[in-house]
């Protein structure tokens, strides 16, 4: 190295440049851009020289300058449950309010539906985007080893991968972006035994499909804490809905029926717009107390109306604008920056805000 070359560099108190890495290196300005833009076709002797001097120096690459010069465009697909879900439809909203805001930065956001809980539709429609030349996927998960091929493909490939909502097999991605859905469980199994006040007790539990992590974890925690500090309440089996609002209706007027001594219902997925019809139409002297996941409209109406008790939300927009953040920091090589956990909002009737925006009215009205 050329001490002289690297204190004049210092004296001056400007960032070093890329020209002043390749002085410091002894190699060409076209060497040391070729080594710092990872084009590849350099000799692994300069490839050293030029890592030294960065490291000297403490150059550090200017990403969105190389990708303004190179006129790149970040290439990224969200892949999402489609049908008749509330809160998949404020994801969606959200992502459509970001597009103008997006192309600026020369993002690019595809969204690729596949029907909920369907591990072989997840594994083909990954299979489908593997030779796609996308930058970064992220993908509502399912807990099975059908999709880790796909999911190592797209790896192999050099695409960025993070679970959004519900988490993938941890080797087949990067990062996981949403709540810790344990600890909502465990939220949700906390407040449901202080509904009770230390009396006895019967809970009817209602999941889209043990396949989807979210949902799984939640149970998970659920059960920890009923078990451990509310032994007086009994919990039934839990019932599999696929969060199809139709099911979830008939199965909740079904169970409300067949077992009078429900004291609480809780909905670990979605289908919250038949749950709210069941108790509607329910004609039980005593009410029991409703918890349910996700801030929509008819939820939203449903706390209003004294039909459900306590939503736990998990703030979706929050979470696509750190899915695209994390993804572009991967695709760019550098360290995802540091973030608050995400932690869920609890709403109650008192609590709620005034209004939903329209974007999410727009998209959930007579959905689920």
């Amino acid at each position: 190295m050329n001490a002289s070359n690297t204190s004049a560099t210092r004296e001056t108190g400007k960032n070093p440049t890329l020209s002043d890495v390749a002085r410091v290196a002894g190699v060409s300005y076209a060497t040391a851009d070729r080594v710092i833009n990872d084009r590849g076709n350099v000799a692994e002797k300069s490839v050293r020289k030029v890592h030294d001097a960065m490291s000297e120096l403490g150059y550090i690459r200017n990403v969105a300058a190389a990708n303004l010069s190179r006129q790149r465009t970040y290439r990224l697909a969200f892949l999402l449950p489609k049908g008749r879900n509330a809160f998949f439809s404020r994801v969606r909203a959200h992502l459509d309010s970001l597009v103008e805001h997006l192309v600026v930065d020369q993002i690019s956001v595809d969204v690729s539906e596949i029907d909920a809980f369907d591990v072989e539709g997840l594994k083909h429609s990954l299979l489908s985007i593997v030779d796609a030349s996308y930058d970064g996927i992220a993908v509502v998960g399912l807990q099975s080893e059908e999709i880790a091929e796909p999911l190592r493909k797209l790896q192999e490939q050099g695409t960025s991968i993070i679970g959004l909502v519900s988490d993938l097999p941890v080797d087949h991605r990067a990062a996981y972006v949403g709540i810790n859905n344990v600890a909502a469980g465990r939220t949700a199994g906390r407040l449901l035994g202080l509904s009770h006040a230390g009396r006895k007790g019967c809970v009817q539990m209602i999941v889209g499909s043990l396949d989807a992590r979210d949902h799984a974890d939640r149970l998970s925690g659920f059960r920890e804490v009923i078990s451990e500090d509310y032994p007086n309440i009994e919990l039934l089996d839990p019932i599999m809905t696929r969060d199809d609002a139709e099911k979830v209706a008939a199965v909740v007027k079904e169970a409300l029926v067949a077992e009078p001594k429900v004291s609480a219902v809780y909905n670990v997925g979605a289908g919250n717009s038949g749950l709210v019809a069941a108790l509607e139409q329910c004609t039980r002297p005593k009410r029991f107390f409703c918890i349910v996941h996700e801030l929509v409209a008819h939820t939203h109406k449903a706390l209003l109306n004294k039909h459900i008790d306590l939503v736990i939300d998990q703030r979706p927009d929050v979470e696509i604008n750190r899915s695209i953040t994390i993804l572009k920091a991967l695709i760019d090589g550098r360290e995802i920056p540091p973030m608050q956990d995400l932690v869920p909002t609890i709403y109650v009737r008192d609590n709620l805000p005034s209004h939903i925006p329209d974007t999410t009215l727009r998209h959930t009205q007579d959905h689920d």
